[in-house]
């Protein structure tokens, strides 16, 4: 051990396999970015030379153990969770020296990317693309993580990934009470949808069963949404806005719907997805029959539009 070691620790966390050195060495001390007192040894201004030490260190950057490391130390070090990695990844875009572009990104003009990223999600699930689903999620993900920094940020506000995280945490185990607390088990999906509900209204204090309802979201899945809401409420069917116009037909068939357990929503986007392949489809069956679709009359379409579906 000419070199010595640079044993590289996360907070208080020690990797598993610097553990048997540590007890064996005779010279293990800290670096100046961790606490002497937290591992109860001495701090490396102690050591009489860097020559055959054991260094604890938060950093590989740390000037002891970079020097240590420049001079062929081996270096031992749990391998940071990606999860982690990517938050650290994101701290770095945003601090000086980072990503000019990312540095000057707000919540509001982050919005257009998060909804983006949503669709895209959401199309990768319905294709059943798997790739896709692994890089979009990773790129929802990038979006809350951005999010919680440009939130860290806030001089009358912060709060960070972790608090978003412990928010979480405290929220899941509360609206859970029959896994992780000795309340009445919840046996159907029926009965722990109300149970949430009743939770929901309680957490959040709501005077409304649409309070919480995002009026933001897309016009089918609000109105499914309403009528979700309603339904458990017991809010009647001829209730329902009146009308025969394309907005009341709309809604009503959107309600219904969800109050029948059908997303409105997804199964309107995937027949809408399908016209588009249809027309696709028969774009191309037009080519190859050496005409270009934009001549095509309403005959022509119906010649090279694709098989019906049964």
């Amino acid at each position: 051990m000419n070199a010595g070691v640079v044993v590289v620790v996360r907070g208080t966390t020690l990797p598993g396999a610097a553990l048997k050195i540590l007890r064996e060495s005779p010279a293990v001390y800290a670096a100046t970015d961790v606490d002497p007192a937290a591992f109860g040894i001495p701090p490396v201004t102690d050591a009489p030379s860097l020559k055959d030490v054991v260094l604890l260190a938060g950093s590989r950057d740390e000037p002891a153990a970079s020097l240590l490391i420049a001079t062929g130390a081996d270096v031992i070090e749990t391998p940071v969770p990606p999860l982690v990695e990517a938050a650290d990844v994101m701290d770095r875009l945003r601090s000086p020296g980072g990503c000019p572009w990312d540095a000057v990104q707000t919540h509001d003009s982050l919005r257009q990317y998060l909804v983006e990223e949503t669709y895209e999600l959401l199309d990768a699930i319905e294709e059943g693309d798997r790739e896709a689903l692994r890089e979009e999620l990773g790129d929802v993900l990038l979006q809350v993580l951005f999010h919680a920094r440009v939130a860290a940020e806030d001089p009358a506000d912060p709060f960070d990934i972790d608090d978003v995280a412990a928010a979480l945490v405290t929220k899941l185990v509360g609206r859970h009470p029959h896994v992780f607390a000795d309340a009445d088990k919840v046996h159907t999906v029926e009965h722990q949808n109300a149970k949430w509900e009743e939770l929901k209204q309680r957490e959040k204090q709501r005077r409304s069963i649409v309070d919480g309802v995002a009026l933001g979201q897309p016009a089918v899945a609000l109105a499914g949404k309403l009528g979700q809401r309603s339904g458990r409420a017991g809010i009647p069917l001829d209730l329902f806005p009146e009308g025969t116009g394309a907005a009341a037909q709309l809604f009503r068939i959107a309600a219904t719907a969800r109050r029948a357990g059908v997303d409105a929503e997804g199964e309107l986007r995937a027949l809408a997805k399908q016209f588009a392949k249809d027309i696709q489809g028969a774009e191309q069956a037009a080519r190859d029959a050496g005409l270009e679709p934009t001549t095509l009359e309403a005959d022509g379409w119906r010649k090279f539009w694709p098989p019906r579906r049964v």
